[in-house]
């Protein structure tokens, strides 16, 4: 059944969606554009990055409005004007970013960022000298496949899902180690999310992880890397990955249901005799 998609005002003044599939909105009610540039953008060291390269690949996974990857050309190009721009973004549903273009969302950032994301979601390819961009649609444990076998390596990841418990075929080992295979030596992973079962995923796919602290109050998101140097987690956040909560999502052969992941991940939670999330709370409260 087909999805209606109504734009919804968050606190910093853009707008998001809400998935009646996932029973979520695609952004954080702090603020649309504000999670876009705060975790994302400074996650990844875009700026940083564009000042130093002539080109930069980008990995948008749940490209969704395509608030991330705007925010993403903006700062690129207004670090580095001549910076070339390669971009692959992973999309469930055409819809979403169809909606987005019909109510122009994509206007508060720079021209000729609009237009180009315009010509992306309606024939998903765009060749230009600054950006060579593919919009992939589909389930993203297929089309990361593609992605992986293709070659392609990104210098930023954008891990975008909705919520593991609502999403969890997207936060499993299996998905998420295609997922690393795709970042570059020096490249960077990152993602809202800062949970113990998705932290513990990436690094059993063999990266580096570290809190992003993007906005004051809120929890932190989490970056990784194959090598790049990160700060260390706190004691608190790497006891944390000693509990039942650590306990990974998974999916063998990336195509189970989303009921059959959380399944087996429960059963597993309950065998399991690793510390309790309420027992690591408490500790860390007395």
């Amino acid at each position: 059944m087909a999805q209606h998609f109504t734009p919804q005002l968050t606190a910093d003044g853009s707008y998001t969606f809400f998935s009646e599939r996932f029973g979520e909105a695609f952004h954080s009610t702090y603020g649309a554009s504000r999670e876009a540039n705060k975790i994302y953008v400074q996650g990844c060291q875009l700026m940083e990055k564009a000042q130093t390269n002539s080109t930069l690949s980008l990995l948008d996974i749940c490209y969704g409005l395509g608030y991330n990857t705007a925010a993403a050309l903006e700062i690129i190009w207004q670090a580095n004007p001549s910076c070339k721009v390669e971009l692959v973004g992973l999309e469930l549903d055409i819809e979403v970013p169809q909606t987005t273009i019909k109510h122009s969302l994509l206007q508060q950032w720079k021209s000729p960022i609009p237009d180009l994301l315009a010509e992306l979601t309606q024939t998903q390819i765009v060749q230009t000298p600054q950006l060579t961009a593919k919009l992939l649609i589909g389930d993203a444990r297929t089309t990361i496949q593609s992605v992986q076998q293709s070659g392609f390596q990104a210098e930023a990841i954008f891990l975008d899902p909705f919520s593991p418990p609502k999403c969890p075929q997207l936060w499993t080992v299996e998905f998420l180690n295609l997922v690393g295979k795709c970042l570059t030596p020096t490249g960077i992973l990152a993602t809202y999310s800062n949970a113990a079962a998705v932290r513990n995923s990436l690094q059993l796919a063999g990266l580096n992880i570290a809190s992003l602290y993007a906005t004051e109050g809120k929890k932190p998101g989490t970056i990784a890397s194959h090598g790049f140097d990160l700060p260390c987690l706190s004691q608190k956040e790497r006891e944390q990955l000693q509990t039942k909560s650590a306990i990974p999502y998974r999916d063998r052969d990336l195509q189970d249901t989303a009921n059959n992941i959380k399944q087996r991940r429960e059963v597993e939670q309950a065998a399991s005799s690793l510390e309790s999330t309420t027992q690591w709370k408490k500790r860390w409260l007395s």
